[in-house]
């Protein structure tokens, strides 16, 4: 997998817009984002012109409109961040992320059932 530029949080914030919408134009970044935060739409024009230029949007002029589309999958950053997250905080040890996880938030039935379907596929295929 390609190494896929640092997001921030609040770049973020706009890739979860482009990502559900696009192709989506900058009035309706601009439209969403104003409803679930407080930032100026000259901020979001911003932190859109920094995702162009760190190559995770791209864009088309239709008009006297901008355009935007992802050029990052959202399942790709995702995956990405996960394991960042796990190699930073727990070495890559998995187990011991879930146990530190689990003694703050036991995990309900459903879940564990999701876990065992989820090894068991994965012993299926060879596993690690």
């Amino acid at each position: 997998m390609p190494h896929l530029p640092h997001i921030s949080e609040a770049e973020f914030e706009v890739m979860k817009i482009v990502w559900r919408l696009a192709p989506v134009s900058t009035n309706e970044i601009t439209d969403a984002l104003t409803r679930t935060t407080s930032w100026r739409p000259k901020t979001i024009q911003t932190l859109i012109k920094r995702l162009v230029n760190k190559h995770a949007l791209s864009y088309e002029k239709q008009g006297r409109m901008f355009v935007y589309t992802p050029l990052i999958k959202e399942a790709e950053y995702a995956s990405q961040q996960s394991r960042s997250f796990l190699k930073r905080f727990y070495n890559g040890n998995i187990t011991a992320m879930l146990s530190a996880y689990m003694e703050h938030e036991p995990l309900s039935e459903t879940e564990i059932d999701s876990l065992r379907s989820l090894l068991f596929k994965d012993s299926e295929k060879g596993g690690r």
